[in-house]
């Protein structure tokens, strides 16, 4: 009898353990800018290897509106954490100077913004954008640095038409000749295209990062009455993110898994060719090989701010860097190394 009743003891111990446990993991509602694809990779890799859990997080992954619409969501409070593009968020402050609204991440070292063409358009340069149409959504992120990409490239814009897309039509415009270029995000773009029956050959991507554009993309950022009230929460979830970069990083052809299980009707062959892009190019630059991931360079980050300025006027004083990024959530560099 006394042996049954330290069993039942031991069992209802292992129980309440098991409630508790339950009850510890803090809920946290996370946004994406976009749909479930290649790039997101990092998020559900952490969530699947449980590195979210372990931080004693239950992490739900939502899709997103855009890289820049969605900074509203962060400042509201309806997602306490997002992913949205940091440039956008230096205007968004300006705009609502009462929303201290910081990036605690970079993940985007190097901004996928790109002007993308048809060979047959004959669009090489910068320059030979004169005399096109070009085809950008109003609220797109790579759009919203165009007068700063004019300006760098010395391009008349007066001869440039510039025609407002929607999002849905902009790959399937230039795939019909209706629009000669488009802004647009790298690893959107192009594989948007080849789904659309362009042949890779043909496809041009040009990388404003590579002609003059010293901005950084997409980070990480929170919103700041949830960050005060939570800092462990915002440091965990940092942590575990970049566990889950690291991880990509290594193994793209597993981590792409991870994003399939919730992408049922995605083209895993594309997805993986767009996660394996966004690494190269966004997410794994010597930069980052040489500090680790998802710090800045406050040099850089305030020369991206007088970047912005070309093409945004502040109405208060221009943001400094740490108004828009905190390295306060980051753990030591030796943990963020590839």
């Amino acid at each position: 009898m006394l042996r049954k009743l330290g069993l039942s003891a031991i069992a209802g111990a292992a129980l309440l353990t098991s409630i508790m446990s339950a009850q510890a993991q803090t809920a946290v509602k996370f946004a994406l800018d976009w749909k479930y694809e290649g790039p997101s990779a990092p998020y559900f890799v952490a969530l699947d290897k449980g590195y979210y859990k372990a931080e004693g997080l239950d992490v739900t992954i939502d899709t997103g509106p855009g890289s820049v619409a969605g900074i509203a969501r962060v400042a509201a409070g309806t997602y306490p954490i997002g992913f949205f593009d940091i440039n956008s968020l230096a205007r968004f402050r300006d705009q609502n100077p009462d929303k201290d609204v910081k990036a605690v991440l970079m993940v985007y070292d190097k901004p996928p913004f790109a002007i993308v063409s048809i060979a047959k358009s004959g669009i090489n340069a910068p320059k030979d954008l004169e005399g096109k149409i070009l085809g950008a959504p109003a609220p797109d992120g790579a759009f919203a640095q165009w007068k700063a990409f004019v300006k760098e490239n010395k391009i008349d814009d007066a001869k440039v038409k510039i025609e407002n897309v929607g999002f849905p039509v902009r790959e399937p415009m230039l795939a019909d000749g209706k629009v000669d270029a488009i802004t647009g995000f790298s690893f959107s773009s192009y594989f948007n295209l080849l789904a659309k029956g362009i042949a890779e050959k043909d496809i041009k991507v040009m990388l404003m990062a590579d002609h003059g554009i010293v901005l950084y993309g997409n980070a990480i950022m929170v919103n700041p009455e949830f960050a005060k009230a939570n800092p462990k929460v915002v440091a965990g979830f940092v942590r575990a993110t970049i566990k889950g970069i690291i991880d990509t990083a290594k193994d793209p052809d597993a981590a792409i898994k991870s994003v399939m299980k919730r992408n049922e009707t995605g083209d895993e062959k594309i997805e993986l060719a767009r996660l394996k892009m966004s690494l190269k190019d966004n997410f794994i630059t010597d930069w980052v090989k040489a500090n680790g991931v998802g710090g800045i360079d406050d040099k850089r980050m305030s020369d991206a701010i007088e970047q912005i300025a070309v093409t945004y006027e502040f109405k208060n004083p221009k943001p400094k860097a740490g108004d828009l990024f905190t390295s306060d959530y980051l753990p030591p560099a030796g943990e963020r190394k590839l």
